[in-house]
């Protein structure tokens, strides 16, 4: 008979109730966008957890951009289906992904040439998911403009700005939309080496603040300091998703975009008696990369 003040035995013991695991924020199933016929993203499946920072990289021509182009909502896929919030969004148009809280930067920047740099910002703020009032939007424009580091330049115009400068504008005003999903293309293009070192703690800065980041990358000292995990592409499909440790140690990655004398700077550096900390300290990408790429440079044309 069952005893009420003795310890229940194994067999009447409740199991377990299993903690729910919480759906990505986002979910890319068998996304495909072909261009006359051309597959540039061919059958990819992603999923991106909430307050993540997912880096990709690959070689140009890989797929990378289009794949940002269809979670913003500039291309609409030609396959697959592109979930937000367990939402279906493959269709909407990159206004209303703005609205959901799906910002993003471009590639090569495209400030309103005409407008302030304040002015520019508060273009994301009365757009953004919000929909703040003119004065309201004033402020927050303020605030993200102090948070980049342009306030003093705040009257310029958007064809003053140098080009570090000019990718934090783009930062600043996607920012300035609030945010859940931040989309990367580039920002760290054309950078100093000091320059890039101050981006990498801005987007980790970001992140902290809860909002989950997706960054395009081709220098792999910002990369692999900011990427909690990294999704590699080749020829539009996924051939790697992992940590990023296993990521560039893993032999198709070396094999189709970092080299093999990229895979032994790394090696030497990780197992000498002083292992790199700080992103700066990472050896620099080789094979498809030109010299100016590697040290924080443009690419090439």
């Amino acid at each position: 008979m069952f005893d009420a003040t003795s310890p229940p035995t194994a067999s009447e013991e409740r199991p377990e109730t299993p903690t729910p695991v919480e759906p990505p924020l986002l979910h890319l199933s068998g996304v495909s966008k072909h261009f006359g016929g051309l597959p540039a993203v061919d059958n990819l499946s992603v999923a991106v957890r909430r307050g993540e920072v997912l880096g990709i990289i690959g070689p140009n021509g890989a797929g990378k951009s289009t794949l940002v182009n269809l979670i913003g909502g500039a291309l609409a896929p030609t396959a697959g289906t592109v979930l937000y919030q367990g939402q279906d969004i493959s269709r909407l148009p990159a206004h209303r992904r703005a609205w959901l809280g799906i910002a993003r930067t471009f590639q090569v920047t495209q400030p309103f040439a005409g407008l302030d740099i304040r002015d520019n910002v508060l273009v994301g703020a009365l757009f953004g998911q919000q929909r703040l009032r003119r004065a309201a939007a004033m402020r927050v424009a303020d605030d993200v403009l102090e948070r980049v580091g342009l306030a003093h330049k705040a009257a310029l115009k958007g064809d003053q700005l140098t080009t570090a400068d000019r990718k934090r504008l783009e930062l600043a005003r996607a920012l300035a939309t609030n945010p859940r999903l931040l989309l990367l293309d580039e920002v760290m293009a054309g950078l100093t080496p000091t320059e890039i070192t101050q981006a990498v703690a801005l987007i980790r800065e970001i992140n902290h603040t809860g909002v989950t980041v997706v960054v395009i990358e081709h220098i792999m000292r910002a990369i692999t300091g900011v990427s909690d995990r990294i999704l590699v592409m080749h020829h539009g499909r996924k051939i790697a998703d992992d940590e990023p440790d296993r990521v560039l140690s893993d032999p198709h990655v070396i094999e189709a975009y970092l080299g093999e004398r990229y895979a032994k700077q790394r090696q030497a550096q990780r197992t000498g008696p002083k292992a790199p900390t700080d992103p700066a300290a990472e050896p620099l990408i080789s094979g498809p990369h030109t010299q100016a790429e590697q040290e924080g440079g443009a690419p090439p044309p």
